[in-house]
């Protein structure tokens, strides 16, 4: 019988790039970090000794807790955190079965750059309209929920990178932006292991928006249109881009579940 505080890794994974979900905390030793030093997405690492750290960081939310195998750290300390009231899974089997199960992504954790202040922290052109949407969900959804985004006008982009020690992205001549033929969103995948069936699909979505090939999805006119409308609506970058994650977290559930679906009417028309 399962115990009542641990998750699957097929039910994590169906949390994986969604919204609202628990806090994921990678507790592993040092010694078991360097041996695979991958992270499932969206987690971050804590030392399992530093309990009261981990409280505040979690506010009381609910977490899920990673260690190598699933066994004495994160039952221990899924434990204790259950015991102070915190909501608290451990996940089964822990990394390795992570590691294991076909279709799971990881994170090269080198990949990451460094946080400021306890997040990381992106730079890119103001006005954003379909990459500089993208990017940031993609970024929020499967690496660091808490990243900073700086929106700057285009020609102090690279100074803001040097002065505040953020990250450039999607601009000319860096390290995070397009590369050949794809858009920064498909360097974000390459780099970051994230080439799943899923993202993939969006990633073909993105590109024909962005690179004006419409011809690579038929979605990509529609996004194209949205990101338009978006931009118009909202003179706050901000503003727009908590409104753009609610249509990529839209588009991303199409790429997963979705995708197979058509609609017609009348509405029992049988093709």
């Amino acid at each position: 019988m399962a115990a009542p505080n641990e998750i699957t890794v097929s039910q994590l994974l169906r949390l994986t790039g969604t919204p609202g979900g628990p806090a994921l905390v990678d507790i592993r030793t040092d010694a078991d970090f360097a041996e695979d030093p991958y992270l499932i997405p969206r987690s971050f690492r804590h030392p399992h000794t530093d309990y009261p750290g981990l409280r505040e960081r979690l506010a009381g939310g609910p977490c899920v807790i990673l260690c190598q195998r699933g066994l004495k750290l994160s039952q221990g300390l899924a434990a204790c955190l259950r015991n102070d009231g915190q909501p608290a899974e451990y996940l089964q089997g822990g990394m390795y079965a992570w590691r294991d199960h076909a279709g799971a992504p990881r994170i090269p954790a080198a990949a990451i750059p460094g946080p400021v202040n306890g997040a990381t922290r992106w730079v890119t052109r103001h006005r954003p309209r379909i990459d500089r949407i993208a990017c940031p969900w993609l970024i929020r959804r499967f690496v660091d929920p808490g990243a900073r985004i700086l929106f700057v006008t285009p020609g102090e982009v690279l100074a803001v990178a040097d002065r505040f020690t953020a990250t450039p992205f999607d601009v000319e001549d860096v390290f995070w932006s397009h590369r050949g033929d794809r858009c920064t969103f498909d360097t974000m995948l390459d780099e970051f292991s994230l080439r799943t069936a899923a993202l993939d699909r969006l990633s073909a979505v993105i590109r024909g928006a962005d690179t004006n090939r419409h011809d690579l999805a038929p979605q990509s006119a529609g996004l194209l249109a949205l990101s338009v409308g978006l931009s118009r609506q909202h003179r706050d970058d901000h503003e727009q881009l908590a409104a753009g994650m609610m249509i990529y977290d839209a588009l991303y559930r199409w790429a997963r579940d979705g995708h197979s679906e058509g609609h017609d009417w009348p509405a029992d028309r049988r093709s």
